[in-house]
């Protein structure tokens, strides 16, 4: 990446990149990847909790912390990665949290 040095009409410097498309391109790409694979993830404990003897609680949790990975990964296709930086968060979250209860 080539870095430019501008120098504002108030002698304060900042920096300005040459390829900040292709870095929105790669947190695109990056949010909704991991939004879909945290999903996937997220449905496929569900399935196995509900499966076995845990409470109903904990599927439950589990499907919900994927949708919202779900959502945040459509969220991240169409530009709005710091939203679906926080989504992602939440969605482990919840899932962390269902799966304390079992």
């Amino acid at each position: 990446m080539d870095v430019h040095e501008n120098v504002g009409e108030n002698g304060e410097g900042h920096e300005e990149y040459e390829d900040a498309g292709l870095d929105a391109r790669r947190a695109r790409w990056t949010a909704t990847g991991t939004g879909a694979l945290l999903a996937l993830v997220g449905l496929a404990a569900s399935t196995l909790r509900l499966t076995g003897s845990a409470p109903a609680l904990v599927p439950g949790a589990y499907a919900f912390g994927a949708a919202v990975c779900g959502l945040a990964s459509v969220l991240g296709a169409r530009g709005r990665t710091r939203r679906a930086l926080w989504l992602l968060i939440a969605g482990v979250m919840v899932m962390a949290l269902g799966d304390q209860f079992d």
